[in-house]
């Protein structure tokens, strides 16, 4: 799932939070504007797989993609 932080009636670790609550398997990508540094600090424990900050370029986009897909491929074939 890709996400923003910011959202009207949600914030994207909240919707992050609702997904991996029903299947932890989902990889979550959040996307936001704010510094990293803090961000990252204010987001300590959520369900949040990647984190790409605004702007983003393709390059940083695809890469983030193909890891979390090969990273969920490489844990079903351990199964």
């Amino acid at each position: 799932m890709i996400t923003d932080m910011t959202m009207p009636n949600m914030t994207g670790d909240i919707l992050a939070s609702y997904i991996k609550d029903l299947r932890q398997d989902i990889p979550v990508i959040l996307c936001t504007g704010f510094s990293e540094k803090i961000f990252k600090s204010n987001t300590t424990g959520t369900m949040i797989d990647e984190f790409l900050m605004k702007p983003i370029s393709i390059k940083a986009f695809n890469h983030s993609i193909r890891r979390l897909l090969y990273a969920a491929n490489s844990r079903e074939k351990t199964k």
